[in-house]
């Protein structure tokens, strides 16, 4: 009966470490998403800049 409940034990926590875990790496998962989807935001406002002062700075390569 003792190695039983010794074991229904050691079972139930296994599963709520494993839980922890799997929610932790989600966790870290989305943040590096965000982040990552941050970085790309900025590099395509910075791109969109430079574009418009380039064109602005070299009118005459744009026609116009």
């Amino acid at each position: 009966m003792l190695v039983f409940v010794t074991t229904v034990i050691l079972y139930v926590f296994g599963f709520v470490f494993l839980y922890g875990v799997i929610r932790l790496g989600v966790r870290h998962g989305i943040e590096d998403v965000e982040t990552h989807r941050a970085q790309q935001l900025r590099a395509e406002e910075l791109a969109a800049h430079q574009d418009r002062t380039f064109a602005r700075e070299n009118a005459f390569l744009t026609g116009s």
